[in-house]
């Protein structure tokens, strides 16, 4: 039997490749759309997603809850600083479990920027490289992990923090919400190589992606929800003509 088709469009939106993306944030930054402008309101809408699946899915009140941060050195990475301090805001331990940037320099400016907004707001952020006790401790007490490791930007079989880092949460058990896609999966086909996140709910960013609507993916990808962070409708649709 044929595999089916992945649809090229969900919810009236275009479906997007990684390098439709790329393309999109290009545009939209010469348009007056800056990276931290975008990572704000993408991080506010995930949190926001975290809360109604803390509410309605598992029927937990935010006070007191909560959601350990597992993430990663780019753009995610910085969507999951925002959305933890949000989550503080509404009352739940948000701690976070940040990738160290590389030796040869530090995150991306929109990632320092929304480094340095979490702890002024009392964000609680540990490094994670070699030891990972304090990981394992909080997942243990967590109601519930977002996953902001790896983005659309990111390919091949995670390697280093990030793959311990998905072992270790795919070990507690704990129900995982994904930022944008789980980590370890393709963003364009849907397949792993072996490390990656099971996601009970994908809060994708902006538009689906292609790999998330994958017939295989689904297992991995969970209830798929994508946020509007205000990319122009215009610009979208125009790119997305381009793509065909």
């Amino acid at each position: 039997m044929p595999k089916a088709a992945i649809p090229t469009e969900h919810e009236g939106l275009p479906v997007a490749t990684s390098a439709f993306m790329r393309e999109l944030d290009r545009l939209a930054a010469e348009k007056g759309l800056d990276a931290a402008a975008l990572m704000d309101k993408a991080g506010k809408a995930v949190a926001l997603g975290v809360l109604d699946f803390l509410k309605g899915t598992l029927g937990i009140s935010p006070a007191g809850a909560t959601v350990a941060v597992a993430a990663g050195r780019g753009s995610n990475g910085g969507d999951g600083l925002v959305a933890a301090r949000y989550l503080k805001e509404n009352g739940v331990d948000a701690p976070v479990f940040m990738i160290p940037p590389k030796a040869d320099g530090g995150y991306p400016a929109p990632v320092e920027r929304a480094l340095a907004l979490a702890k002024e707001s009392g964000v609680q952020v540990e490094h994670v490289s070699n030891g990972f006790e304090a990981l394992a401790q909080a997942l243990d007490r967590s109601t519930a992990v977002l996953d902001a490791l790896l983005g659309t930007g990111t390919t091949g079989k995670p390697a280093g923090p990030a793959r311990r880092m998905i072992q270790a949460i795919a070990q507690s058990k704990k129900p995982v919400v994904a930022l944008d896609i789980p980590s370890g999966l393709d963003p364009d086909t849907g397949y792993h190589s072996g490390v990656f996140i099971t996601a009970s709910l994908t809060l994708t960013i902006g538009l689906a992606k292609k790999g998330l609507l994958a017939a295989h993916a689904k297992r991995y990808v969970g209830e798929l929800k994508v946020l509007d962070i205000g990319y122009p409708p215009d610009l979208v649709k125009r790119l997305a003509a381009g793509f065909r």
